[in-house]
């Protein structure tokens, strides 16, 4: 299988890497640059667990190729700190196990970005393209709110 050295800018930061085609950008970034926050799940897009930004936008991490992230700003969840949305998820409990938690927090980072007036509608389309099976989304859409309401996605990170 060929391979191609490419630049991918993760949180920020440049890195040069050697991938295959068919190598996705959830096994580049969680195997090869060691950032583990994007979990692998189903591995076919249906939880979200693997969610990154990429140039500001939710995108499953184990359906986007390595190579299609080559030019675009990446962002995992070890490159959100301390980041409004973060904080709410804590301050309303909006988790149990974890393990969907990174996914959840980059997808609401989106949301809360792309629609700062986000609606009730709005909100639980955007979470629906992430599973957890541990709790409702109750709190999750709380915490979402909670951040939109006051205005704190527009200064990030919190100080």
């Amino acid at each position: 299988m060929k391979s191609h050295t490419i630049t991918l800018t993760i949180n920020g930061e440049s890195h040069i890497v050697t991938v295959r085609s068919a190598d996705t950008l959830l096994y580049i970034v969680r195997g090869r640059l060691g950032l583990t926050g994007a979990k692998p799940g189903c591995l076919n897009g249906d939880c979200g667990a693997c969610t990154v930004n990429v140039d500001g936008w939710p995108m499953k991490s184990c359906l986007m190729l390595a190579v299609e992230a080559a030019g675009k700003e990446v962002t995992t969840i070890e490159g959100l700190k301390e980041t409004p949305i973060q904080m709410a998820f804590v301050e309303n409990f909006a988790f149990q196990c974890g393990y969907c938690t990174p996914g959840f927090i980059m997808n609401c980072h989106s949301l809360i970005e792309q629609h700062p007036d986000a609606d009730d509608q709005t909100i639980k389309e955007w979470l629906e393209s992430n599973i957890c099976r541990c709790t409702g989304y109750i709190e999750i859409e709380k915490a979402v709110k909670s951040v939109l309401k006051r205005g704190a996605h527009l200064k990030a990170p919190m100080e």
